[in-house]
């Protein structure tokens, strides 16, 4: 989600107070990523990588015991939903495996740009949440649920 936000929608520099948002309502207790998502941005070499290296582990969350074991669900569904051996090593290598796992254990929404897509090549975040029973929406449902409000003074 991060990424696309920026390279889209929510340019930090042209709309900050998204970014402002996302900090703000994760010291709510609201929004939240995991420290996967962060090396993955930490990895760019740009602006989104010096905010994501400014949040802490409140924003980024590390994985605990309940993840781990959730990590079994998430496998399990994939290996046994048709998907091909490369598009299985790329999403158990990835970021969004351990993204969905949290989601698992802590009965968390994940909110993602991705599109539903009946393919067996790429393991494709909403199709695994939807298969474990986990709630996806994309960022601009996400926006709206919170009610959001970048207004200008």
């Amino acid at each position: 989600m991060f990424i696309a936000a920026n390279n889209l929608h929510y340019g930090m520099d042209f709309c900050p107070a998204f970014w402002d948002w996302l900090v703000q309502t994760n010291q709510g207790g609201k929004v939240f990523s995991i420290e996967k998502v962060k090396d993955e941005l930490e990895a760019g070499d740009d602006e989104l990588a010096n905010w994501a290296s400014a949040q802490g582990d409140r924003f980024f969350l590390r994985p605990d015991e309940t993840v781990i074991q959730a990590m079994g669900r998430v496998s399990n569904w994939v290996n046994n939903n048709g998907y091909t051996t490369p598009a299985k090593n790329a999403f158990f290598q990835g970021a969004d495996y351990w993204l969905i796992a949290h989601a698992l254990a802590g009965r968390f929404v994940v909110v993602t740009h991705e599109k539903p897509a009946a393919t067996r090549t790429r393991v494709k975040i909403p199709n695994v949440c939807v298969g474990l029973g986990i709630k996806v929406m994309t960022p601009f449902e996400m926006l709206r649920h919170e009610r959001a409000r970048f207004v200008l003074k």
